[in-house]
């Protein structure tokens, strides 16, 4: 299934769009899709409710797309977590996983204006695969474990700041915590509807021109190991978003390095997850 929010930002209503093409309304089975819905087999009772037939239709033209996910309690990303992304930056591949937070707050609709922050002037792109925790992971004893706690995917735009992240700190936090930094979904894909996570296309494009076109297979780390590996250091809780990396064709990396600036757009995609576009204007 594929679990979207439609309306205004802070009036989202949550919606299912199922396999007939239909978008219905969950507002009677759910006040929102966030992490009390996701761990209370929340993604059982809609299955159970479609197949019943109970659901209401709803018109969806027009109305805004929000992040199919409320408000998470956290935003973990993982950096360098593609071969060729930390060869065209100059970085080492990575021993562990490259663990760093995001704020929630940057958490927007795949569709939103992304705002290129004051005295910006190296904001970037990273098309990511998202995965979305439904059960409270806690020491997950291997990677094995890490399906039973997925609830699904989202495409993610990791907007970064390079300047910001790289030169005036010697953590990345400034470069990506500021304001609508986090485009997630259309859709939260539920983890049934993606078989192999390790098998999907990435691509992401910039005014038209293509900039990105990887694969979730050529990952350092999978996602499997992710959940568990950070499981080990952090409890994961039902809602929380992962950023898993991105592959190479960042602004950073290429020989222009083509920074975004007010009026560009930026479009994305993942393989069965769906697009994004957004245009960036100044903050």
């Amino acid at each position: 299934m594929k679990l979207l929010r439609l309306g205004a930002p802070g009036s989202e209503r949550p919606a299912v769009l199922a396999d007939d093409g239909i978008t219905y309304d969950l507002t009677g089975l759910t006040r929102d899709i966030d992490g009390s819905f996701l761990a209370g087999d929340g993604v059982e009772q809609v299955r159970t409710a479609l197949q019943a037939g109970t659901l209401a239709a709803l018109n969806t033209e027009g109305v805004r797309v929000g992040a199919p996910v409320a408000r998470p309690g956290k935003v973990v990303c993982v950096g360098l977590n593609y071969r060729d992304h930390a060869a065209e930056t100059g970085a080492a591949v990575p021993e562990r996983p490259v663990v760093f937070m995001k704020d929630p707050g940057t958490v927007v609709g795949p569709y939103d204006t992304v705002l290129v922050p004051r005295g910006s002037r190296k904001t970037d792109w990273e098309v990511e695969l998202a995965v979305v925790i439904g059960r409270r992971a806690r020491y997950l004893e291997g990677p094995d474990d890490a399906a039973g706690v997925i609830a699904g995917y989202a495409v993610s735009n990791d907007v970064s700041e390079r300047a910001f992240q790289l030169e005036l700190s010697p953590q990345w936090d400034l470069g990506k915590s500021c304001e609508t930094f986090n485009p997630l979904g259309p859709w939260l894909v539920t983890a049934d509807e993606v078989p192999d996570p390790q098998a999907l296309g990435l691509r992401l494009s910039v005014n038209g021109v293509q900039r990105q076109n990887g694969t979730s297979k050529d990952m350092i780390f999978s996602v499997a190991h992710i959940v568990w590996y950070l499981s080990q250091y952090m409890v994961l809780e039902p809602g929380d978003v992962i950023n898993t990396g991105t592959p190479a064709g960042v602004a950073l990396g290429l020989p222009d390095t083509p920074y975004l600036r007010a009026g560009d757009t930026v479009e994305l995609e993942i393989d069965g997850l769906g697009r994004q576009r957004q245009t960036f204007a100044d903050a």
